[in-house]
């Protein structure tokens, strides 16, 4: 349950719109409920500030729904990540509210009537990528900030392999608040950036390129061992978890 809908219902439970038994009803399930193959956290926008995400490798279409039924009792909107478009073909069948953004394989669920409630935010995010292969990892880390509430810029295409592209947007790079950086190959993408920019870098390693990059862990390495400040990194391909911390950082406080 979202802290503002959690005000809400105390409030009419205050002014007697809402009886205590019903406000009680209401909240049977907090802090989660059991459906015997999933325990759907609904107290989580209330420590955290957003609802529980799904991740969809691993599940049937139909937990992935029947999951998605019950935390949208209790949020506006609930995102469900890496979903192929079979999964997303079903959601939509059994939800009358849902973006499927294809390229970041993330899934969006509103709820009936669409409640947004803009967050307060420092200023924007930018996520970089380093290729048109890096896009779907990028895109996972854009969405999944722009959904909970961050102002998204985007460059890509602006590997090391052509630094001119990266160095004619420097203004763009000065810009931003936070820099989510994706990059596979050799990894050296956030380096170039976090030495350029005084904002938080947070660096994501693809599992793209040739043998020796062994699925993104010669990227990874390569982050880990940065001699440029201010440089954060996420595990291999994890465009959701870099999305997630660049809204957290962007935030205001």
């Amino acid at each position: 349950m979202e802290p503002e809908r959690l005000r809400e219902l105390l409030e009419q439970v205050k002014q007697d719109n809402v009886s205590v038994a019903e406000a009680m009803g209401r909240l049977r399930a907090l802090p989660f409920e059991d459906l015997g193959f999933a325990r759907p956290d609904h107290h989580r926008a209330l420590r955290t500030g957003f609802p529980e995400v799904i991740f969809c490798p691993g599940k049937t279409p139909a937990q992935i729904i029947a999951i998605a039924e019950r935390l949208i009792q209790f949020a506006p909107k609930i995102l469900a990540s890496r979903a192929t478009l079979e999964v997303a073909a079903k959601v939509k069948i059994a939800f009358s509210n849902v973006i499927y953004h294809e390229e970041a394989r993330m899934l969006v669920i509103s709820s009936e009537p669409v409640r947004t409630q803009q967050a307060r935010t420092v200023g924007t995010v930018l996520v970089v990528a380093a290729g048109t292969s890096d896009l779907p990892v990028a895109e996972e880390a854009a969405v999944t900030a722009e959904e909970m509430g961050s102002p998204i810029a985007r460059l890509y295409d602006v590997g090391v392999a052509g630094l001119h592209r990266l160095l004619a947007q420097q203004e763009t790079l000065y810009a931003a608040n936070v820099l989510v950086v994706v990059a596979g190959m050799e990894g050296a993408l956030p380096s170039v950036v976090g030495g350029l920019v005084s904002r938080p870098v947070i660096a994501v390693p693809t599992s793209i390129g040739y043998g020796a990059n062994f699925g993104g862990l010669s990227a990874l390495l390569t982050m880990l061992n940065s001699c440029a400040s201010g440089i954060a990194v996420v595990n291999i391909d994890n465009g959701f978890g870099a999305g997630y911390m660049a809204h957290l950082i962007n935030s205001a406080l």
